[in-house]
């Protein structure tokens, strides 16, 4: 009986062997998977695939997402400034408070393209990929990658021909990208830009920043327009007294009528400019919005080993009373 149960069990055995070994030299079959940046089940078409038997953490089997950037919390500061949406004597006339998952194509227009630099010498090409829309913020994101012949790429927004004003109080909050070379702009522009061309269109910078060790905390509010055929500016700053504007949310805001323009940081006065000569007839005409996130250029200087990417433009809202 001994010797038949171990004639049994080697035979067993081999068996068992032989079945792993058949196993073992089965050959996988690789698939494409491409990666879910942000967790909806559908993978980014843009984004370089996965080849491999298995489908890798965070990839899925199909590339279904036009718009696949996700939003780290890390990019969203819980606290900050803030500003009301009722002023004594003033009504609120227009807003963004960027709801819903997509930009509302109603009032904003995407700027595609390198445009030999946007004049200044940039480094980026803009996309309509690197805005995002979600949780209740517009994010604009700057990439270091190669894209239409440039290594970086961003977004440009405006509101042209879909919304402009003239004079009012305008509230935009929001938490600016940081580093060298990075230079995040929330402006506007003349509405008869295309028939005038820049300067003679006027330009207002709400807020501009010069990324960087000496310039992330740093706002500047400037304008800018023709004298004589003449570009001509006007403009001033104002530093945190601590920290960077990537720290926290803040309210970049003007208030313009006939007479002045005067800048304010989360409700503090830091700037002004009077209006009221004829030389700065520009300023008495409808003006659009424009967001966007420039990467390198002749004010800021490029990016160097210390810049890190992406970088977040985060707004939360803008506003605009009369």
């Amino acid at each position: 009986m001994k010797t038949g149960k171990l004639i049994i069990l080697f035979f067993v055995l081999i068996s068992l062997s032989s079945s792993c070994k058949k196993t073992q030299e089965e050959p996988c079959v690789k698939k494409t998977w491409y990666q879910d940046a942000d967790g909806d089940g559908k993978g980014g078409k843009t984004a370089t695939p996965w080849e491999a038997c298995e489908a890798p953490p965070g990839y899925v089997a199909n590339a279904d997402d036009d718009n696949d950037n996700p939003a780290p919390a890390s990019i969203i500061p819980t606290r900050g400034y803030t500003t009301p949406k009722t002023y004594a004597g003033l009504r609120l006339v227009w807003a963004d408070e960027f709801e819903g998952n997509s930009l509302d194509d109603k009032y904003w227009n995407y700027e595609i393209g390198y445009n030999n630099g946007w004049g200044n010498n940039e480094l980026q090409h803009y996309r309509r990929e690197n805005t995002s829309v979600r949780d209740g913020y517009l994010i604009i994101e700057a990439k270091a990658e190669n894209f239409g012949g440039q290594r970086y790429t961003s977004s440009r927004l405006t509101t042209e021909n879909k919304y402009s004003f003239k004079y009012g109080r305008v509230d935009i909050r929001a938490v600016l990208p940081k580093g060298q070379g990075i230079w995040p702009a929330l402006w506007m522009l003349g509405k008869n830009f295309r028939e005038v061309g820049w300067p003679k269109c006027g330009e207002i910078d709400i807020m501009e920043m010069v990324g960087g060790p000496n310039g992330d905390n740093t706002v500047h509010g400037t304008v800018h327009w023709d004298n004589s055929n003449r570009h001509a500016q006007f403009g001033g700053s104002t530093q945190l007294a601590s920290g960077t504007f990537n720290d926290a949310f803040h309210v970049f805001s003007i208030t313009w009528d006939s007479k002045k323009i005067i800048w304010y940081l989360d409700d503090r006065k830091y700037h002004e400019i009077d209006i009221t000569p004829a030389g700065l007839s520009e300023f008495q005409e409808e003006f659009f919005f424009l967001f966007n996130i420039a990467v390198g250029g002749n004010w800021p200087g490029n990016p160097d080993s210390n810049t890190t990417f992406p970088q977040f433009m985060v707004v939360d809202y803008v506003r605009v009373f009369q």
